[in-house]
């Protein structure tokens, strides 16, 4: 069944505590937004306090997939470019889908939902992301239409001799 995506949905405490049960289960099952497991929502919740704060000064916007029981499944935040020089592009931050929902075609969905969004915000011409190296991400970026635009070696310390390159990626919308 399709995840239901709304774009800036209210923030209710159900919302919020969906997000980072969604955030901390994420991370513990290894994906790379942000943090590295074993983590707890308590260490989680700060950055997304961040994020909502972003969100109250109109700076970012949030999507959020719902699944068929209602629960939180995936979710991409949406950042304007504050340069005045580069605001035809936005960013494209913490994309997750929930591990009980991957293999699905969620994440493919979710990304659909963040394109058709920033196309709706007017004046976006692109959609910038990083990503981790070393999971094949950007494989699955560039088969969502993102091309590699850029590559920061070693810029990602996961542990003590884990280092991982930094992978800019692009989404052209014209």
């Amino acid at each position: 069944m399709p995840l239901t995506f709304t774009l800036d949905p209210a923030i209710t405490p159900a919302l919020r505590d969906g997000v980072l049960d969604l955030w901390t289960d994420v991370s513990n099952a290894g994906g790379s937004v942000g943090f590295v497991p074993p983590v707890t929502p308590d260490e989680i919740r700060p950055e997304l306090v961040r994020h909502f704060v972003a969100m109250a000064e109109g700076r970012t916007r949030l999507l959020v997939g719902h699944d068929e029981a209602g629960r939180v499944a995936a979710t991409a935040f949406l950042a304007r470019n504050t340069h005045r020089l580069m605001t035809h592009w936005l960013w494209l931050y913490t994309v997750m889908v929930h591990p009980r929902h991957q293999g699905r075609g969620y994440g493919r969905d979710l990304l659909a939902a963040a394109e058709e969004a920033a196309r709706g915000l007017g004046g976006i011409e692109g959609i910038r992301l990083t990503c981790r190296g070393g999971h094949g991400l950007e494989r699955f970026y560039a088969s969502c239409g993102y091309k590699e635009v850029g590559r920061v070696p070693d810029a990602i310390r996961v542990g003590p001799g884990d280092d991982r390159d930094e992978i800019v990626m692009l989404l052209p919308l014209r």
